[in-house]
Protein backbone atom coordinates (compact mmCIF):
# COMPACT_ATOMS: atom_id res chain seq x y z
CA UNK A 1 0.00 0.00 0.00
CA UNK A 2 1.11 3.63 -0.96
CA UNK A 3 2.73 5.68 2.28
CA UNK A 4 0.00 8.48 1.12
CA UNK A 5 -3.26 6.36 1.00
CA UNK A 6 -2.92 5.06 4.65
CA UNK A 7 -4.60 8.26 5.43
CA UNK A 8 -8.09 6.64 3.83
CA UNK A 9 -8.14 4.15 6.52
CA UNK A 10 -8.69 3.27 9.95
CA UNK A 11 -5.61 2.50 11.02
CA UNK A 12 -6.99 1.10 14.61
CA UNK A 13 -9.22 -1.33 12.72
CA UNK A 14 -6.32 -2.95 10.72
CA UNK A 15 -4.78 -5.93 10.00
CA UNK A 16 -7.46 -6.67 8.18
CA UNK A 17 -9.45 -10.29 8.27
CA UNK A 18 -9.49 -11.03 5.10
CA UNK A 19 -7.22 -14.76 3.90
CA UNK A 20 -4.03 -14.62 2.88
CA UNK A 21 -4.14 -14.22 -1.26
CA UNK A 22 -7.62 -12.90 -1.24
CA UNK A 23 -8.06 -9.80 -4.02
CA UNK A 24 -9.80 -7.87 -1.85
CA UNK A 25 -7.35 -6.19 -0.56
CA UNK A 26 -6.44 -5.42 -4.17
CA UNK A 27 -9.63 -3.95 -5.42
CA UNK A 28 -9.99 -1.62 -2.29
CA UNK A 29 -6.53 -0.13 -2.91
CA UNK A 30 -7.61 0.49 -6.50
CA UNK A 31 -10.47 2.62 -4.97
CA UNK A 32 -8.52 4.86 -2.93
CA UNK A 33 -5.98 4.84 -6.10
CA UNK A 34 -8.91 6.33 -8.07
CA UNK A 35 -10.58 8.33 -5.52
CA UNK A 36 -7.40 9.52 -4.82
CA UNK A 37 -6.46 10.80 -8.35
CA UNK A 38 -10.36 12.39 -8.43
CA UNK A 39 -9.46 14.82 -4.83
CA UNK A 40 -12.48 13.69 -3.22
CA UNK A 41 -12.74 14.72 0.17
CA UNK A 42 -13.67 11.99 2.88
CA UNK A 43 -16.30 13.78 4.73
CA UNK A 44 -18.00 14.25 1.20
CA UNK A 45 -17.26 10.14 0.59
CA UNK A 46 -19.97 7.79 1.85
CA UNK A 47 -18.98 3.68 1.20
CA UNK A 48 -22.35 1.17 2.02
CA UNK A 49 -21.93 -1.98 1.61
CA UNK A 50 -23.74 -5.48 2.80
CA UNK A 51 -22.93 -8.74 3.80
CA UNK A 52 -19.47 -10.65 2.55
CA UNK A 53 -15.85 -10.60 2.42
CA UNK A 54 -15.91 -7.52 -0.08
CA UNK A 55 -18.50 -5.87 2.32
CA UNK A 56 -15.84 -5.75 5.32
CA UNK A 57 -14.20 -3.16 3.17
CA UNK A 58 -16.12 -0.32 4.32
CA UNK A 59 -14.90 -1.19 8.12
CA UNK A 60 -11.48 -0.32 7.09
CA UNK A 61 -11.94 2.90 5.68
CA UNK A 62 -12.20 6.24 7.08
CA UNK A 63 -15.13 7.61 5.65
CA UNK A 64 -18.47 8.39 6.18
CA UNK A 65 -19.33 4.43 5.98
CA UNK A 66 -22.99 2.53 6.52
CA UNK A 67 -22.22 -1.29 6.57
CA UNK A 68 -25.93 -2.97 6.51
CA UNK A 69 -27.91 -6.11 5.73
CA UNK A 70 -27.68 -8.89 3.09
CA UNK A 71 -28.24 -7.12 -0.09
CA UNK A 72 -29.81 -4.49 0.70
CA UNK A 73 -26.40 -1.93 0.13
CA UNK A 74 -28.21 -0.10 -2.97
CA UNK A 75 -31.40 0.34 -0.92
CA UNK A 76 -29.20 2.80 1.80
CA UNK A 77 -27.05 3.82 -0.44
CA UNK A 78 -30.52 5.16 -2.74
CA UNK A 79 -31.47 7.03 0.46
CA UNK A 80 -28.24 8.37 1.54
CA UNK A 81 -27.54 10.06 -2.58
CA UNK A 82 -31.83 10.98 -2.43
CA UNK A 83 -31.32 12.76 0.90
CA UNK A 84 -28.01 14.56 -0.06
CA UNK A 85 -27.27 14.41 -4.04
CA UNK A 86 -24.05 15.80 -3.57
CA UNK A 87 -22.38 13.53 -1.64
CA UNK A 88 -20.15 10.58 -3.73
CA UNK A 89 -22.21 7.78 -3.01
CA UNK A 90 -20.00 4.16 -3.24
CA UNK A 91 -21.59 0.99 -2.77
CA UNK A 92 -19.10 -2.20 -2.62
CA UNK A 93 -20.48 -5.62 -2.50
CA UNK A 94 -19.86 -8.90 -3.42
CA UNK A 95 -21.10 -11.33 -6.30
CA UNK A 96 -23.39 -13.32 -3.88
CA UNK A 97 -24.73 -10.06 -2.18
CA UNK A 98 -24.94 -7.78 -5.15
CA UNK A 99 -26.89 -10.32 -8.29
CA UNK A 100 -28.65 -13.04 -5.45
CA UNK A 101 -30.77 -11.50 -3.02
CA UNK A 102 -29.76 -8.10 -3.87
CA UNK A 103 -30.40 -8.75 -7.29
CA UNK A 104 -33.41 -6.76 -8.22
CA UNK A 105 -32.00 -3.46 -5.92
CA UNK A 106 -29.57 -3.70 -8.29
CA UNK A 107 -31.64 -3.71 -11.83
CA UNK A 108 -33.40 -1.03 -10.29
CA UNK A 109 -30.89 1.06 -9.55
CA UNK A 110 -29.35 0.68 -12.77
CA UNK A 111 -32.92 1.34 -14.14
CA UNK A 112 -33.18 4.52 -12.54
CA UNK A 113 -29.73 5.89 -13.27
CA UNK A 114 -28.79 7.20 -9.94
CA UNK A 115 -25.54 9.11 -9.22
CA UNK A 116 -24.01 5.96 -7.21
CA UNK A 117 -20.75 3.71 -8.89
CA UNK A 118 -21.34 0.41 -7.56
CA UNK A 119 -17.96 -1.84 -7.52
CA UNK A 120 -18.82 -5.85 -7.58
CA UNK A 121 -15.69 -7.77 -6.01
CA UNK A 122 -16.24 -11.31 -7.96
CA UNK A 123 -14.68 -14.22 -6.37
CA UNK A 124 -17.50 -16.40 -7.71
CA UNK A 125 -18.31 -17.54 -4.06
CA UNK A 126 -19.82 -17.12 -1.27
CA UNK A 127 -16.56 -16.63 0.74
CA UNK A 128 -17.47 -15.98 4.34
CA UNK A 129 -20.28 -18.02 4.91
CA UNK A 130 -18.41 -21.51 3.85
CA UNK A 131 -18.04 -21.64 -0.09
CA UNK A 132 -21.59 -22.15 -1.42
CA UNK A 133 -22.09 -21.67 -5.12
CA UNK A 134 -23.28 -17.92 -6.23
CA UNK A 135 -24.74 -16.76 -9.36
CA UNK A 136 -21.22 -15.99 -10.56
CA UNK A 137 -20.24 -19.45 -9.84
CA UNK A 138 -18.91 -20.86 -13.45
CA UNK A 139 -20.80 -23.62 -14.81
CA UNK A 140 -19.38 -27.31 -13.66
CA UNK A 141 -17.65 -25.05 -10.95
CA UNK A 142 -17.12 -27.22 -7.17
CA UNK A 143 -18.74 -25.38 -4.47
CA UNK A 144 -19.65 -26.53 -0.83
CA UNK A 145 -23.16 -26.44 -1.77
CA UNK A 146 -22.46 -28.04 -5.39
CA UNK A 147 -20.08 -30.86 -4.57
CA UNK A 148 -20.30 -32.46 -7.70
CA UNK A 149 -20.31 -29.41 -10.09
CA UNK A 150 -22.54 -26.49 -10.57
CA UNK A 151 -25.21 -27.02 -12.96
CA UNK A 152 -26.45 -23.45 -13.07
CA UNK A 153 -25.71 -20.79 -15.66
CA UNK A 154 -24.17 -17.64 -14.56
CA UNK A 155 -25.23 -14.28 -14.80
CA UNK A 156 -22.84 -11.84 -17.10
CA UNK A 157 -23.40 -9.82 -14.43
CA UNK A 158 -22.39 -6.67 -16.47
CA UNK A 159 -24.89 -7.15 -19.62
CA UNK A 160 -27.40 -7.42 -16.93
CA UNK A 161 -26.14 -3.74 -15.57
CA UNK A 162 -26.43 -2.80 -19.49
CA UNK A 163 -29.77 -3.94 -20.21
CA UNK A 164 -31.05 -2.56 -17.37
CA UNK A 165 -30.14 1.11 -17.83
CA UNK A 166 -27.17 2.04 -16.52
CA UNK A 167 -24.51 5.09 -17.56
CA UNK A 168 -21.29 3.23 -17.43
CA UNK A 169 -20.65 -0.76 -17.48
CA UNK A 170 -17.21 -2.04 -16.70
CA UNK A 171 -15.25 -5.10 -16.03
CA UNK A 172 -11.74 -5.78 -14.41
CA UNK A 173 -9.30 -8.05 -12.56
CA UNK A 174 -6.69 -7.97 -9.91
CA UNK A 175 -4.17 -9.03 -11.87
CA UNK A 176 -4.71 -5.97 -14.53
CA UNK A 177 -4.95 -3.74 -11.39
CA UNK A 178 -3.91 -0.55 -13.64
CA UNK A 179 -6.27 -0.99 -15.74
CA UNK A 180 -9.07 -1.47 -13.43
CA UNK A 181 -7.87 0.96 -11.07
CA UNK A 182 -9.13 3.28 -14.59
CA UNK A 183 -11.89 1.77 -15.02
CA UNK A 184 -13.11 2.77 -11.53
CA UNK A 185 -11.60 6.32 -11.71
CA UNK A 186 -14.30 6.77 -14.89
CA UNK A 187 -17.04 5.59 -12.87
CA UNK A 188 -16.57 7.48 -10.36
CA UNK A 189 -15.89 10.61 -12.88
CA UNK A 190 -19.78 9.61 -14.41
CA UNK A 191 -22.98 11.35 -13.59
CA UNK A 192 -25.72 8.13 -13.30
CA UNK A 193 -25.35 4.77 -11.97
CA UNK A 194 -22.04 3.14 -12.03
CA UNK A 195 -20.88 -0.28 -12.34
CA UNK A 196 -17.67 -1.89 -12.14
CA UNK A 197 -16.91 -5.47 -11.97
CA UNK A 198 -13.81 -6.63 -10.44
CA UNK A 199 -12.68 -10.13 -11.09
CA UNK A 200 -10.91 -10.96 -7.73
CA UNK A 201 -9.50 -14.29 -5.95
CA UNK A 202 -10.32 -16.57 -3.84
CA UNK A 203 -7.87 -19.24 -3.05
CA UNK A 204 -9.36 -20.60 -0.04
CA UNK A 205 -13.10 -21.42 -0.85
CA UNK A 206 -12.69 -21.19 -4.51
CA UNK A 207 -9.68 -21.83 -6.06
CA UNK A 208 -8.73 -25.14 -3.82
CA UNK A 209 -11.83 -26.65 -4.72
CA UNK A 210 -11.35 -26.02 -8.76
CA UNK A 211 -7.76 -26.47 -9.12
CA UNK A 212 -6.47 -23.26 -8.75
CA UNK A 213 -5.23 -23.99 -5.03
CA UNK A 214 -2.58 -20.72 -4.86
CA UNK A 215 -3.23 -17.16 -5.67
CA UNK A 216 -0.56 -16.68 -7.77
CA UNK A 217 -2.48 -19.70 -9.73
CA UNK A 218 -5.73 -17.52 -9.91
CA UNK A 219 -3.89 -14.64 -11.31
CA UNK A 220 -2.56 -16.52 -13.94
CA UNK A 221 -6.08 -17.59 -14.45
CA UNK A 222 -6.98 -13.78 -14.39
CA UNK A 223 -4.69 -13.21 -17.23
CA UNK A 224 -5.11 -16.22 -19.15
CA UNK A 225 -9.20 -15.88 -19.36
CA UNK A 226 -9.27 -12.16 -19.47
CA UNK A 227 -9.91 -10.86 -23.23
CA UNK A 228 -9.72 -7.30 -23.74
CA UNK A 229 -13.06 -6.21 -25.15
CA UNK A 230 -11.55 -4.67 -28.38
CA UNK A 231 -10.19 -7.99 -29.66
CA UNK A 232 -13.25 -9.92 -28.11
CA UNK A 233 -15.39 -7.74 -30.47
CA UNK A 234 -13.24 -9.85 -33.54
CA UNK A 235 -13.74 -13.70 -32.16
CA UNK A 236 -16.50 -15.68 -32.35
CA UNK A 237 -18.29 -17.79 -29.35
CA UNK A 238 -16.35 -20.57 -29.78
CA UNK A 239 -13.18 -18.94 -29.50
CA UNK A 240 -14.82 -17.32 -26.57
CA UNK A 241 -15.80 -20.15 -24.51
CA UNK A 242 -14.46 -20.29 -21.16
CA UNK A 243 -12.85 -16.86 -21.37
CA UNK A 244 -14.78 -13.29 -20.05
CA UNK A 245 -14.22 -9.86 -21.33
CA UNK A 246 -12.81 -6.95 -19.48
CA UNK A 247 -12.86 -2.92 -20.49
CA UNK A 248 -15.70 -0.54 -20.92
CA UNK A 249 -19.33 -1.96 -22.08
CA UNK A 250 -21.18 1.08 -21.62
CA UNK A 251 -20.29 4.83 -21.03
CA UNK A 252 -23.21 7.03 -22.32
CA UNK A 253 -24.87 9.94 -20.87
CA UNK A 254 -28.30 9.88 -19.87
CA UNK A 255 -30.95 12.01 -17.59
CA UNK A 256 -29.60 11.11 -13.61
CA UNK A 257 -32.32 9.81 -11.24
CA UNK A 258 -31.75 12.63 -8.29
CA UNK A 259 -31.60 15.92 -10.82
CA UNK A 260 -35.01 14.71 -12.42
CA UNK A 261 -36.73 14.42 -8.97
CA UNK A 262 -35.09 17.50 -7.64
CA UNK A 263 -36.17 19.16 -11.05
CA UNK A 264 -39.74 17.47 -10.07
CA UNK A 265 -40.51 18.65 -6.67
CA UNK A 266 -39.50 22.42 -7.99
CA UNK A 267 -42.23 22.22 -10.79
CA UNK A 268 -44.73 21.37 -8.49
CA UNK A 269 -43.48 23.33 -5.65
CA UNK A 270 -46.53 25.64 -5.52
CA UNK A 271 -48.73 22.00 -5.36
CA UNK A 272 -47.30 20.84 -2.01
CA UNK A 273 -47.95 24.96 -0.78
CA UNK A 274 -44.59 26.21 -1.64
CA UNK A 275 -43.39 29.47 -3.22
Amino acid sequence: MNTHLRKYFRQEHLPHIWCPGCGNGIVTAAILRALDRLGWEKDRTVFVSGIGCSSRAPGYLDFNTLHTTHGRALVFATGVKVAHPNLNVVVITGDGDASAIGGNHLIHAARRNIDITTICFNNSIYGMTGGQYSPLSPTDSVASTAPFGNTDRSFDLCRLVEAAGASYVARGTTYHVTPLTKLIERGFEKRGFSFVEAITACPVYFGRRNKMRTPVEMLEWQKDAAVPITRAQKMDPEELAGKFVIGTFVDIDMPEYTESYERLLREHASDRGGG
